[in-house]
């Protein structure tokens, strides 16, 4: 593998429209990632193929293995028969993940673009990522914590989220925010904070004063917006 090459992302919807727009999202979140969507069927029809879906993991390899994520019911079951077509060869380079396709996609690209392996990202792009991201929602006994409001007119949605979710992984500490992990992007969105709510960014770790400082700070400038 490249030292420079990131998990890259196969997109698949009944819906060639919904695919498309899902990888646009990403790239747009997520520069570097590589996200291939595969959407309806071969004569433009609702539905899936699973032989599109083969070629998308292939497309979307750069080295670092590649997470499917899909739709509904049989848009899973075609990427699962897919994953098992490609083979011995693909055997732990491929993965799906079983989070919200749109919400999932944008957390798993988030995860790719910050160097994750293929583990992380098909576990940043899963529901399982939510319900492990919600911890206790008390600050950390003997830790470090601040206090402060969100001021963006829109609320702590996908595009700041995904920055906040970006440094916080950068910095390699484990931080909360509100008792969720600040690395989780699902876990984040799953808040429904607004402008005006009150964030606890804390941490049981002494030496992440740093990081909480930064996240801190990343929140109350507006994510650069603020006057």
């Amino acid at each position: 593998m490249s030292e420079h090459s990131v998990v890259g992302l196969v997109i698949v919807s009944h819906s060639d429209l919904i695919a498309r727009g899902v990888v646009q999202l990403v790239a747009e979140m997520s520069p570097n990632v590589t996200a291939v969507a595969v959407g309806g069927t071969a004569d433009g029809r609702l539905g899936t193929d699973v032989e599109a879906i083969m070629h998308a993991v292939v497309e979307a390899d750069s080295g670092a293995g590649v997470v499917v994520l899909s739709d509904l019911g049989s848009a899973v079951l075609s990427a699962e028969t897919a994953i098992d077509l490609l083979g011995a060869e693909w055997a732990g380079r491929v993965t799906a993940a079983d989070g919200p396709l749109v919400e999932g996609a944008v957390a798993a690209g988030v995860r790719a673009q910050t160097g994750g392996d293929l583990a992380a990202v098909a576990s940043a792009g899963s529901d399982r990522s939510m319900r492990e991201s919600a911890g206790d929602d008390s600050a950390p006994n003997a830790g470090y914590s601040r206090t402060v409001t969100l001021v963006n007119p829109d609320g702590l949605h996908a595009r700041p989220a995904a920055e906040f979710v970006k440094l916080a992984t950068s910095l390699g500490a484990k931080v909360t925010v509100n008792g969720t992990d600040a690395r989780s992007l699902l876990g984040i969105l799953s808040l429904g904070l607004s402008q005006g709510a009150v964030l606890e960014i804390a941490t049981a770790d002494p030496s992440a004063r740093e990081a909480v400082d930064r996240l801190a700070a990343l929140v109350e400038s507006g994510f650069g917006t603020a006057t």
